[in-house]
């Protein structure tokens, strides 16, 4: 049983008395014999509470006080459920009366009938209580526990809560500042292995800063424009390569699903999306990694990828191969002192406090060098100023315990010994998350209040509170931001150890396969979600009859979803009578069993993600209820009447719930609600806006949508908007639908009017589908001192837009399909205006499709404009006219799409680094202009250049991608070829397309060629699509040393690929639709042998003349995928008929006169993955398959003269899937197929009639 195992105690029991003297001893007054027992507890909790702080020091020493401790936390519990049953069945009779009221004008009488027989079966528990209570009194005066007149806070420091800062952002990082450096050279340089990929890796025991060092690399301002992709993947002890790579995917492309489970496919794509881009990944906290895992992993890496990894083990970073590994051993005694100063004092030394300077000084030669030990206790003293409580840290006895063997160090015991009873509390609960489990405060809030852990004086909200108390937490390094923004937040390792250690057996986790043990005192689980939980998983939750909190958790993005088996929720659910937290986010539930009347002590219940179509109707009778989540719930169809008898309720989170078209009448009852997602109005309904007035809570996020059902502003005048002082987030919605006239614009423009939100919080406006003429005032009000972002959708009859310049601090402006505006002009900036849009970083105009005119105001000298703008959108406006305001110093992208009468000049943007322009009237650019901080340019459709396209390019001397689509007037490119690209030693990327006079890229002269083309040697990735005359590839690509990537897409005329070598760092090669491809390297004319070449990844698809790909199969020394679709002439692979020996993915698609894949597969192959489909030739697969040990599926399909597979021996023991369908005449499958010990799944379909099966016993029993 752990030390300091109590969480806070005191905290427990004083409020349990509370609950006693405020709700149950008031409840029971006219039952005589409950209050009688219940005062018994009055009498005697006084007592419990005055010996806390004396059992809390010895439980350290004594085993017996140790016992007491957990047998009187036990009691509490169980104690605090008996007295919520009270408090259920007050609001329960409450609730009833107010019914009953409402139908008759008889009388309330204040205890029922029913109550007594309540009260009556609650005597036995009461008494059972009292009997314990006794026990445990005795027991205290044979353990000697002494009474103390403060309570167990007697000899607490006393403390105060923290604003609401996060101290991190702030802290400067000490003591490795040359490894930092280090590191950050070694992200910069080229130099590195032969495939391109270099591994850092940091390693130190835990708490020396090896993710803080990484963070401080990873967020460097100096390398934020090195690097394409960066992601930052969190490992620990469970080193998952799949789980790995889905994380990776989430990070290079966020807004894509990642939901596929074929690791070999995932790779692919990740490969896809990094071909010659540069990546940064961040692969932190490995415990334990194979070399064969690592070389798995990293495979889809190429040129350009920088790896940093921190972990513990010298083993994982020798398996890695790296560049560099830095190992962090303590840092001295002044950086130690230096960071513990700055937690402490926020300072860097103690001269302006030199009282704490000896007594601080010897508190951290105690730290050990240890950077969060430093930190940690640093934090604990900044609540205080008071030397005699700094005197009583440096000399606590917990400094000479030893570390356990789950490694809680001394200093961090320390801390959380001294931390005030509540934060002990609710710090021990997030025991229960995972490690390496990214939070948001919100969140972990919300659990700790349905907990009760967040009391606090009448007045106050549960929110404000817990935000301070989780902010406390922050500023202590009890919780620290994650790497992924600042609304996420995780634990230290050694932090989340310590909240199990003093958590004890009160809270368990099942993590993985790993589980701890479950005792019958664990009142809080949680656990991590498969795909599929069925009734065996839970069977261990059976016991535990008195938990709590019932909290699954996904940890990475496995699966899309879980399965949960209706078995397991009918024979789990009523076991839990005690419950508080519950939650099925993420299950694919369509139905609830109505089991809901049982958990009357619920406050947490979250349906997020599932398929419910209705609410249960004992959901209702949850009276205690405080947070109901049901976001993403797309198949439910409404919010029944009854939600009302919810009176508790305070938040409710509807978002994504399309399905509710209205919010039922009395939803303005719930006066306790503090966040309100949505705020839905019906046809017929709109006067339902007035109950929003009822909802003065109202805080963070509220979207009030069907607003054109409202048919009387005064109706939204009497909602009450204006008084809702804390909601920092409104989403003004109407319909969509403008047809038919059907829109009343007088009572839009005047719901608006009364919609005007609270201006001191406000920080993000958006207003959709308004359907007025005009837009109100109070939009552009410069005392929404608070506005950072604004957005205006689709509000098609507005002719003007509001002066929107005048908002002091709007960083991000949005404006859609405002098809009525066709000037913007003065009324935008604002008049008298001198510093228009003096904070905006992002604008963005887009479907504008009546916009002609845009008059920047540019003539008023005295008005300055955007002066912070960085990016700079306009999509889609056909009318607009002239040119974009001059003067935009601060822009670094610019992106023009579909704007095909505007004129683009770049000569006034000096800071501009990324150029897209897709469709305009003409690009214009001053010689006399600097404009070399241009990196990526993108040009498309674009009717005129000022100057000669290949005079802007001359002076982009830091360029790095180059694409062009569909500029005729290109002529540099036709006739010289990349040649005109020379200088640009940074180059890494071109793209060209819709170039229909491109004959070549190079020039007649061999010679000439070849040193034009070493000119751009750095180039890593070149594509080329829709050149229909292009008919060769330069001769000399041979010498582009680092080119990777090559993907060429519908030119007709090309004939071959390569004459003869591949570029030597060549990867990835796509072609598609090349009609007259004939050969991908093509050796008639030049018998020389081919080079070695890297290329990994092989897809052609759609060349109808495609013959073969080469005569020999050797040169491609490491291609592991090849991919063949819809080359009808293709009649072999290689003409040597062999396989390359490295390739792990074979697939040809729709190639009818392919006849043999190769003679025999070779018997070191990798080859992992066979399909065959739609090769009507093809009669058998080659010889040797027994021979393929790495093979895991089969897939062939639509071959109808396929007949069997050849027999050499046994077949691949490792086949997992095995799928024969469409075959006509395939007729027997393979006598062997008992060896297939790993066969999962058989697949046979459409196949021969007389198809015969092995004998019986001849198929493993493994199979489905």
């Amino acid at each position: 049983m752990p030390v300091i195992r109590e969480a806070a105690l005191s905290a427990f029991f004083q409020l349990l008395f509370d609950k006693l003297v405020d709700t149950a001893l008031n409840f029971v007054t006219d039952h005589k014999q409950v209050s009688k027992q219940l005062k018994e507890w009055e009498s005697k909790l006084p007592d419990i509470l005055a010996v806390l702080n004396d059992a809390e020091h010895k439980q350290i020493k004594d085993e017996l006080v140790k016992k007491w401790l957990a047998d009187l936390q036990d009691l509490a519990y169980d104690a605090g459920d008996i007295l919520d049953e009270f408090a259920y069945e007050a609001l329960r009779l409450k609730l009833q009366q107010k019914t009953q009221a409402q139908a008759s004008r008889s009388k309330k009488r204040k205890f029922s009938a029913t109550s007594f027989t309540f009260c009556n079966e609650m005597i036995p528990k009461i008494k059972e209580i009292n009997s314990r209570l006794d026990g445990l009194e005795n027991r205290r005066s044979i353990l000697g526990l002494t009474k103390t007149s403060e309570g167990a806070s007697s000899t607490r420091m006393k403390t105060r809560l923290q604003p609401t800062s996060v101290m991190d952002e702030t802290v400067a990082y000490v003591g490795r500042d040359d490894e930092k450096r280090e590191i950050l050279e070694l992200l910069k340089s080229n130099n590195g292995p032969e495939d391109g990929v270099s591994v850092i890796s940091i390693v130190g025991f835990g708490g020396m800063g090896k993710t803080t060092l990484a963070q401080l690399v990873y967020n460097d301002a100096s390398i934020q424009h090195s690097f394409d992709h960066k992601a930052w993947v969190c490992v620990s002890d469970d080193f998952d390569a799949m789980k790995i790579t889905k994380s990776i995917l989430k990070f290079i492309t966020p807004s894509e699903a990642c939901d596929d489970n074929d690791f070999g496919l995932l790779q692919v794509r990740i490969k896809e999306k990094l071909s010659g881009k540069k990546f940064l990944l961040v692969l932190d906290d490995i415990w334990d990694m194979s070399y064969n895992e690592w070389t798995i992993l990293r495979s889809p890496f190429g040129v350009g990828t920088k790896i940093i990894v921190t972990t513990r083990f010298q083993s994982v970073s020798s398996n890695m191969v790296t560049v560099k590994a830095f190992h962090l051993d303590k840092l001295s005694h002044v950086h130690c002192l230096s960071i513990f100063t700055q937690h402490a004092l926020g300072a860097r030394d103690f001269n302006g406090h030199l009282e704490f300077k000896d007594v601080g000084d010897n508190i951290v030669k105690r730290c050990g060098g240890l950077p969060l030990a430093a930190k940690v206790i640093g934090g604990l003293l900044r609540t205080t100023r008071d030397w005699g409580a700094w005197e009583k840290i440096y000399e606590s006895e917990i400094w000479e315990f030893p570390e356990d063997r789950c490694g809680i160090v001394p200093a961090l015991r320390l801390s959380y010994c001294h931390l005030p009873p509540h934060l002990k509390q609710c710090f021990a609960y997030c025991s229960i998350l995972p490690k390496d489990y990214e939070f948001e405060e919100e969140e972990i809030i919300l659990l700790w209040r349905a907990e009760g852990l967040l009391q606090q004086k009448a007045g106050s909200q549960c929110g404000d509170f817990g935000s301070r108390c989780f902010r406390d937490l922050v500023s202590r390094s009890f919780f620290q931001m994650s790497n992924k923004g600042k609304s996420l937040f995780v634990m230290h390792d050694l932090i989340n150890d310590l909240a199990q250690f003093v958590a004890g057996k009160i809270c368990s986790n099942f993590e993985g396969n790993k589980q701890r043990e479950i005792s019958c005192r664990t009142r809080h689980l949680s656990y991590v979600q498969s795909p599929y939980d069925g009734v065996k998983k839970f069977e261990a939750f059976y016991q535990v009859e008195h938990l709590r909190t019932l909290l699954p958790f996904r940890l990475q993005p496995q699966f899309p979803f879980s399965y949960l088996t209706d078995d397991a929720l009918h024979k789990l659910l009523p076991r839990l009578s005690c419950l508080r937290v519950l939650s099925f986010k993420g299950y694919v539930i369509t139905e609830f069993p109505d089991i809901f009347e049982n958990l009357k002590h619920l406050r947490y219940l979250d349906f997020s993600g599932t398929q419910i179509k209705c609410l249960p109707d004992s959901l209702f009778t949850l009276y205690h209820l405080e947070t109901l989540k049901l976001k993403w719930c797309d198949k439910l169809e409404k919010l029944p009447l009854e939600i009302e008898n919810l009176v508790n309720l305070h938040y409710l989170d509807i978002r994504g719930a399309r399905l509710i078209k209205r919010m039922p009448s009395g939803i303005g009852k719930l006066t306790n609600l503090e966040r309100l997602s949505d705020f839905v109005l019906g046809g017929g309904d709109g006067h339902l806006i007035k109950e929003v007035e009822n909802l003065s809570n109202l805080r963070g996020e509220f979207c009030l949508s069907g607003l054109e059902n409202v048919v009387k502003g005064q109706d939204a005048l009497e909602a009450k908007l204006r008084e809702k002082s804390e909601i920092d987030k409104l989403e003004l919605k109407w319909s969509g639908d403008f047809g038919n006239n059907i829109r009343n614009k007088e009572v839009e423009e005047e719901v608006l009017n009364f919609l005007c939100p609270h201006k001191r919080k406000l920080e993000e406006l958006s207003i959709e589908n308004f359907g007025g003429a005009k837009f109100s005032v109070w939009i552009a009000d410069s005392s929404f001192v608070n506005m950072l972002s604004l957005k205006l959708i689709n509000c098609k009859n507005c002719k003007s837009l509001p002066s929107i310049g005048k908002l002091p601090r709007l960083k991000i402006l949005y404006i859609r399909a405002m098809d009525e505006v066709k000037k913007i002009g003065v009324e935008f900036f604002g008049e008298n205006q001198p510093n228009a849009f003096a904070s905006l970083e992002d604008l963005c105009f887009e479907d504008m499709l009546n916009w002609k005119n845009w008059d920047s105001c540019e003539c008023d000298d005295q008005v300055s404009k955007f002066p912070k703008l960085r990016q700079l959108s306009i999509l889609r406006c056909p009318q607009l006219l002239g040119r974009l305001p001059n003067c935009l110093h601060s822009l670094q992208r610019l992106v023009i799409r579909e704007c095909q009468q505007l004129v683009v000049s770049i000569s006034s943007l000096p800071s501009l680094c990324e150029l897209e322009i897709h469709g305009c009237e003409e690009l214009m650019h001053s010689n006399c202009v600097d404009v070399t901080s241009l990196k990526r340019v993108s040009l498309s459709g674009i009717s005129k250049y000022g100057i000669p396209p290949e005079r802007i390019v001359s002076t982009l001397t830091k360029l790095e991608l180059f694409s062009v689509a569909g500029c005729k007037e290109l002529a540099p490119l036709s006739q010289n070829g990349l040649g005109f690209l020379g200088h640009l030693s940074s180059l890494r990327e071109i793209e060209i397309s819709d170039c229909p006079q491109l004959v070549s890229l190079e020039t007649e002269e061999v010679n000439e060629e070849k040193l034009q083309l070493e000119k751009i040697s750095s180039i890593e990735s070149l594509t080329i699509k829709d050149c229909e005359r292009l008919n060769r590839l330069p001769k000399a690509l041979h010498s582009l040393t680092f080119l990777a990537e090559i993907q060429i897409r519908k030119c007709p005329s090309l004939v071959s690929f390569a004459k003869n070598n591949l570029p030597p760092a060549l990867k990835r090669l796509l072609i598609w639709e090349c009609d007259n491809l004939q050969y991908l390297v093509d050796e008639r004319e030049n018998k020389s042998t081919s080079n070695e070449c890297l290329l990994e990844r092989l897809e052609i698809r759609g060349c109808k003349s495609l013959i073969c790909l080469s005569s020999r199969s050797d040169f491609l020394i490491r291609l592991g995928d090849l991919r063949i679709d819809s080359c009808q002439k293709l009649t072999s692979l290689f003409f040597d008929a062999a396989l390359p020996v490295t390739l792990k993915l074979l697939q040809i698609d729709s190639c009818p006169k392919l006849e043999c894949i190769a003679q025999e597969f070779h018997q070191t192959t990798c080859l992992e993955s066979i399909l065959i489909l739609g090769c009507i030739s093809i009669k058998s697969l080659p010889r040797g398959l027994d021979k393929l040990s790495h093979l895991h599926q089969i897939h062939i399909s639509c071959c109808p003269n396929l007949v069997s597979l050849e027999e050499s021996g046994s077949a691949a023991a490792n086949i997992r899937i095995f799928s024969v369908e469409r075959c006509e005449n395939f007729g027997a499958l393979p006598s062997c197929m008992k060896n297939l010990t790993s066969l999962q799944e058989i697949r046979i379909g459409s196949c021969s009639a007389d198809i015969s099966f092995p004998a019986e016993g001849s198929l493993p029993t493994s199979h489905t």
